[in-house]
C-alpha cells in the first residue's frame, strides 16, 4: 500500500510518519522549491507536544521549544500588569509543557526526521485523479505519481479540497492584520521565560519565548484587508498603529527587523464536515482552516495525523476496502474536534479584536481580576480533548 502526501508542511510530515509506523510507504511531494521561514513561529501546546512524542519526535520538541513558563497579560497603553501567573498547574494538570517553536526549524527538523532526500521539492499539485483502487496526482510541472491513497495536507489554499467537496470553498476574513517575526529576547520587553501580551483598542502584541535566546512576537491590529502595505513600511506602520502604546512595546518594534517581519492578512474557512472522498483524506489546513487566535492550528494538524495513523491501526491495510474503512473513520473521528477548535478560535479572534467593543471591554476588565485558575482551564480543556488526553 502506497501513499501520496501532498505537503512537507507539519501536517503532511507528521501524517507521513504516523502512516510509516503503521507499514505503509509514503511518497512526500512539496509545493516549493526550498523551506522558508514563512509564519516565524507556532505555540505547540500540550497536545501537540504529545502528539510529537507518540510519533517519535519529541526530541525535536525538547531541542526547539522555548521555556515558557509564566503568563501574562499587560495594559498596552501603560504596560501595568493586569494578571500574571505560572503555567505550572497546567502542566501538571495535562502532564506536559507547551513548546513555542520556530516554525522553519520545526519544518526542517521533522524533515530531516523523516529524510531530506526523501521529499520531492518544486511540485505544485494542479488536479487530481481517482478511481476505486488508485489515485494519481498531476503536478504543475507536468509530471504526475500514483498511489493506493493521497493525503492532501496542501494548505488554505488546497488544491485537492475542491476535488474531495465537489466545490470550492471561500476564505472568511477574520477582520484583522498579523505582524509576526522573531527577535532576540530583551526583558526590556517583557520576562524572558514568560508569554507577554500587551491589549487595548482590540489590538494585541504577544511575546513568546522560543529556544536559542529568542522571541516569537506578533502584532495584531483590526484593519480593512487589502491595504498597500508591505515590508517596507512595516516599522512605519505599527508605530502609527501603536502610537501612544508603553515602552516595551516601541521597544519591540524598534527591534525588529522588517525584511524578516510577515504581514499576514488573517483567515479562516467555515468549518465542513467532509474531509474524505473515497481514497483521498484532507488533512490540516486544507481540512480545517483556522486563525491563529487558540495557537491550535500545527496542535490540530498533529491531531489529525496520530488519528490517521490510529485508524489504520485499526482497520488495517491489506485490502482497498480497508484503507477506505480506514480514512472514513478518520473523518469521523476529526470533524468534530476540528470544527470545535476553529469555532472556539473564532469567537476568541471576536473578543480579542474588538468585533464587539464591549466584549471586548468586558474580556479587558475580567483580566484585571483573573488569577490564573480560569484561563488555565480553559487551556487544560481544550488540551484534554484532544485524541491522547
Amino acid at each position: 500500500m502506497k501513499a501520496l502526501i501532498i505537503g512537507a508542511g507539519i501536517g503532511g510530515l507528521s501524517a507521513a510518519v504516523a502512516l510509516k509506523k503503521q507499514g505503509i510507504s509514503c511518497e512526500i511531494f512539496e509545493a516549493v522549491k526550498e523551506i522558508k521561514p514563512v509564519g516565524a513561529a507556532l505555540s505547540i501546546w500540550p497536545n501537540g507536544v504529545k502528539c510529537m512524542n507518540h510519533l517519535g519526535m519529541g526530541h525535536i520538541m525538547d531541542e526547539l521549544g522555548g521555556p515558557m513558563n509564566n503568563l501574562a497579560y499587560c495594559d498596552g497603553f501603560n504596560g501595568q500588569v493586569m494578571t500574571q501567573f505560572s503555567l505550572a498547574p497546567l502542566v501538571e494538570a495535562v502532564k506536559e509543557r507547551p513548546c513555542p517553536v520556530s516554525r522553519a526549524k520545526l519544518q526542517s527538523k521533522m524533515i530531516d526526521h523523516w529524510g531530506k532526500d526523501k521529499v520531492q521539492f518544486d511540485k505544485r499539485i494542479s488536479r487530481v485523479e481517482q478511481t476505486e483502487t488508485s489515485v494519481t496526482a498531476h503536478f504543475v510541472d507536468g509530471t504526475s505519481a500514483t498511489g493506493d491513497f493521497m493525503i492532501a495536507a496542501d494548505g488554505t489554499h488546497s488544491v485537492a479540497r475542491e476535488h474531495v467537496l465537489g466545490h470550492s470553498v471561500e476564505r472568511r476574513y477574520a477582520g484583522y492584520v498579523n505582524w509576526n517575526g522573531l527577535v532576540d529576547i530583551d526583558e526590556a520587553i517583557a520576562p524572558a521565560e514568560q508569554w507577554t501580551t500587551y491589549v487595548g483598542d482590540g489590538k494585541r502584541v504577544s511575546v513568546m519565548p522560543i529556544a536559542d535566546g529568542q522571541f516569537y512576537f506578533f502584532f495584531d491590529v483590526p484593519l480593512d484587508k487589502g491595504l498597500t502595505e508591505d515590508r517596507s513600511t512595516v516599522v512605519s506602520n505599527l508605530k502609527s498603529y501603536f502610537e501612544g502604546w508603553a515602552e516595551p512595546v516601541q521597544t519591540l518594534i524598534d527591534a525588529i527587523d522588517p525584511q524578516t517581519t510577515n504581514r499576514v492578512e488573517i483567515h479562516d474557512i467555515e468549518p465542513f464536515d467532509t474531509f474524505v472522498k473515497g481514497n483521498i483524506a484532507l488533512l490540516g489546513d486544507a481540512a480545517h482552516s483556522t486563525t491563529p487566535d487558540i495557537g491550535q492550528g500545527g496542535c490540530s494538524a498533529m491531531e489529525d495525523s496520530v488519528v490517521l495513523g490510529k485508524c489504520f491501526a485499526e482497520q488495517g491495510h491489506a485490502t482497498h476496502d480497508d484503507m477506505r474503512r480506514a480514512l472514513k473513520s478518520y473523518e469521523e473521528k476529526r470533524h468534530l474536534r476540528a470544527k470545535d477548535l476553529v469555532l472556539k478560535a473564532r469567537k476568541r479572534c471576536d473578543v480579542t479584536h474588538a468585533k464587539d467593543p464591549k466584549a471586548t471591554q468586558a474580556w479587558y476588565d475580567e483580566l484585571r481580576t483573573e488569577k490564573g485558575e480560569n484561563i488555565i482551564e480553559g487551556l487544560r480543556q481544550t488540551i484534554i480533548h484532544g485524541p491522547l488526553g
